[in-house]
Parts: C-alpha cells; structure tokens; sequence
C-alpha cells in the first residue's frame, strides 16, 4: 500500500514517514501543497494523508483538485480543530479528520481502516460533448455512431477523456499507454495522436484533442 503524506512540518512529516514505514508501507513525502499535487497527477497512491496549512496551495484547495479526478482515501491532519473545519473538509471530501497533536497509535488505526475499505469502483462511461466512451462494452461513439479503435487507440483515448481538460506530457502518455520511458523527442506519441484523431475528431466539424505546444495533450472541448 502506497501512502502519500502532505506536510509542511519536517519534524511531523518525519516522523509519519518512520512510522508508517515501520508498519509497512510504502511512504512517500511533499512539503507543499503544489509538490502534493504533482506527485498525486503522476503516481498512483492508496492514501493520502494531508495537512490543511500548506504553501503554494492548501489542503482546501489540493482536496478539491483530488476529488475532481479520483475517489482516493483522504485523512486530514492538521491544528486546526473548531468545528466549522472539520466539517469543511468532510463536507469536501475527506474521508476522516485528525487533530494535532495526535497519538501514532489513533493515527495508525484510522489508516488501517481507510484502506480496508478497498478502491472505489472505476468510472465505467466518460462523456465530453458528444463523444462518450464506455469501458464495459468497450466501445467509443460520437453523434451516435461507433468509432472503431484498435486497444491501444481505445487506452489512449482512456486516458486522455479520463483526464479532461488536463494536459498531459508525452512522456507521461508513453509511460501510462506502452509502459516505456521513451525519450522527449520520440514521435511515437505523436503519431499514436494522429491515428486516434482520423477516427475521433477528423470526420467531425469540432476537435476534441488538442495539442498544447511544447507541453502534450489535452482532451476536452474548445480550449
């Protein structure tokens, strides 16, 4: 099981990662809230235990990003403890809500019980305008009619309707669809791209699939 721990505090985040790791998992560490956020856009984590006063950006605002894309287990821990803040982070998202300071053991415990509750269920249907991709059947439409996509096309196009509006670098398409650390130059996402947008968006009057210049990808209506 992968941890990851959100914290400004070097002593507290320290100290979660010693302990956690002695208890068996895997724990990995951000000192800010904008470090948090690309470790959670790049890496896949079982939990991610978050402090509230972050710099670059708070835990408010790095929760509401989270719940946007994923379902993934959230313990807040923080000093602040009135009321009115523990129900804004339930009322965000979080799943649980530690004050500090706080015992290791009461901490441990309320890790153990997040995980248990296993993964949420995957989205099985991703819709942008009239394109709709739905994972059961293994089929793409667009304006009603279907779209005929080899596996690697219909992982590709996965991936980019499952992070819309997000765009995302070559080498992260590379290693999410072919599971290669190609390098930057390569043009095998380039024409992987080009494939997939004479079947998704050239026979169609409005683009889907948009290429952000000297950074990748993005799908999503017009930017």
């Amino acid at each position: 099981m992968r941890i990851l721990v959100v914290e400004d505090e070097v002593k507290t985040a320290d100290y979660l990662h010693k302990g956690l790791s002695e208890s068996g998992y895997s724990v990995d560490v951000a000192h800010d809230g904008l470090a948090g956020q690309q470790r959670i856009s790049d890496e896949h984590f079982d939990l991610i235990i978050l402090d509230v006063m972050l710099p670059g950006m708070n835990g408010w605002q790095l929760l509401q990003f989270i719940r946007s894309r994923w379902q993934t287990p959230v313990l807040f821990l923080t000093a602040r403890d009135a009321v009115e803040y523990r129900v804004k982070g339930l009322e965000l998202g979080a799943d649980d809500y530690l004050v500090k300071p706080f015992s290791y053991v009461e901490l441990l415990a309320r890790v153990r019980t997040l995980l248990r509750r296993g993964p949420p269920r995957e989205t099985q249907l991703f819709g942008v305008g009239d394109l709709s991709l739905d994972l059961v059947q293994h089929r793409a439409m667009r304006q009603g009619q279907r779209i005929h996509l080899t596996n690697k096309e219909f992982a590709l196009l996965h991936l980019l309707i499952s992070r819309e509006n997000e765009v995302l670098s070559r080498t992260f398409i590379a290693s999410q669809i072919w599971n290669m650390n190609f390098e930057s130059d390569t043009n095998v996402v380039d024409v992987a791209i080009r494939r997939l947008r004479a079947k998704v968006d050239d026979p169609w009057p409005h683009r889907l699939i948009h290429t952000v210049r000297g950074m990748g990808y993005m799908l999503g209506l017009e930017p």
